[in-house]
């Protein structure tokens, strides 16, 4: 893939000071924004040394990218490497705080994008954001550190509560600060026609909801929508610093017929990801780190997938293809595309009650439960998104055996369906990363 990219940064029309800082290095494919924080000019120092910290790190560890491109080093390096810069970077601001009185408490967002072949490495830190566009809808792939999400999250606020209160600029994560940072990390795909965001609060805060933003990234012309972003940003109060960075992925002539398999791929996969029953509460970053937690299974016809009364620790997913489900030589089922199975494989050690055989050339996701583990302890609102899925998915499982024994048995139906099934819990405020179209 080649990258294009334009940027644009304002101070704005009520600020004096511009304490945003963007950063451009397309010879690394490294993009930053960060915006400062801190009086007397604090906060431009801040950005500025937060930006090309990271620039330097990653700039004196280009063996690893290397060998990222390479394919002796997996791309969770690039994550490991752009944490440890931006944790770098956290140190640095915190010993000039320290050694200035003048700059004591000075900090920054920041929300960095490495670009490796077809993959896009985050590193973020605060409430600047990243967002991508793909097929015409938007997804938030950062998640903002402030009071407001943070009480989104736990359920002290409901959407509705939060677009009233006083308190959307209270930042709860910050680049220098403290000597120490918690960084967010992800690591996804980028295919061809892909437009990505980096932008400050200055920016974000004034984008409406809905088509607006996706709308505005499709023009052609990329300086020109970085441009269209400042000034939108400044003809709607220009409250704050403004900074945009945008980015779009087009085809390589020497590599398009890949790259379009690639597209193919990565879609199909989201695609069935989003209407497994398992994971439709998930947002689009919640999304991704399932499909980086899963391994690609691609078999033949007739082959098995899992065998009656074996041990199994993993959850299939089916992309593509079809499988049979077979107990004691009966057929019961034959699943597509969008279908899992296995699920009870990641809680119990119960022998399988069923074989499941391929019937077509098939291509399946393979969540082991090691890596389930992992994610439910790294993301404990991913955690209950899930189970909270599986457990509706299993009192629908037990009408199924109620309804087996009241035709078999002649004993009474006791239906959860004709009583419905609880609301989720889980909110899902604009631009959290869930699809908008």
């Amino acid at each position: 893939m080649q990258i294009h990219v334009a940027s644009a940064t304002d101070v704005g029309r009520e600020r004096t000071l511009n304490e945003d800082f963007c950063l451009v290095d397309p010879a690394l494919g490294l993009y930053i924004v960060c915006d400062g924080m801190g009086g007397h000019a604090a906060g431009e120092i801040a950005s500025r040394t937060a930006a090309s910290t990271v620039q330097a790190y990653v700039r004196d560890r280009q063996d690893v990218l290397r060998a990222i491109d390479r394919g002796e080093q997996p791309i969770e390096s690039a994550a490991v490497l752009m944490r440890e810069a931006v944790e770098t970077a956290s140190r640095t601001i915190y010993e000039m705080g320290k050694n200035d009185r003048g700059k004591k408490g000075m900090g920054t967002t920041c929300v960095a994008l490495l670009v490796r072949g077809g993959k896009g490495v985050m590193a973020h830190v605060g409430d600047s954001r990243l967002y991508l566009v793909r097929q015409a809808r938007l997804y938030q792939l950062s998640e903002d550190h402030t009071f407001i999400q943070e009480a989104l999250r736990c359920g002290m606020l409901t959407p509705e509560q939060a677009k009233q209160s006083e308190h959307h600029n209270i930042v709860t994560r910050a680049v220098g600060p403290l000597e120490r940072v918690i960084v967010d990390t992800l690591v996804f795909d980028m295919i061809v026609d892909d437009t990505l965001l980096l932008c400050s609060d200055g920016l974000h805060g004034y984008l409406g909801e809905g088509q607006e933003l996706p709308t505005l990234l499709s023009t052609a012309d990329l300086d020109a929508v970085s441009r269209r972003l400042v000034d939108l940003a400044n003809q709607r109060g220009g409250s704050d610093n403004i900074t945009a960075v945008v980015l779009r992925a087009s085809a390589h002539a020497a590599s398009r017929e890949e790259d379009a398999q690639r597209t193919t791929i990565v879609n199909q996969t989201f695609e069935t990801l989003q209407h497994v029953d398992l994971f439709v509460e998930l947002t689009m970053p919640e999304l991704v780190r399932v499909s980086n937690a899963c391994r690609c299974v691609e078999l033949g016809a007739g082959e098995v997938v899992i065998g009656e009364g074996e041990a199994s620790e993993t959850l299939f997913l089916l992309i593509d293809g079809a499988v049979e489900v077979v107990r004691s030589n009966v057929r019961l089922a034959e699943l597509g595309p969008g279908s899992h199975f296995g699920e009870m494989a990641l809680l119990s050690q119960r022998p399988r009650s069923a074989t499941v055989r391929t019937t077509a050339e098939t291509r399946l996701l393979a969540l082991d439960r090691q890596q389930f583990y992992g994610l439910l302890q790294q993301d404990p609102v991913l955690a209950g998104k899930f189970l909270w899925k599986l457990a509706q998915t299993l009192s629908l499982r037990l009408d199924d055996f109620y309804l087996y024994h009241e035709q078999v048995l002649g004993m009474p139906v006791k239906s959860t369906l004709r009583f419905g099934l609880y609301p989720s819990p889980f909110n899902h405020p604009a631009g959290s990363g869930s699809g908008q179209t």
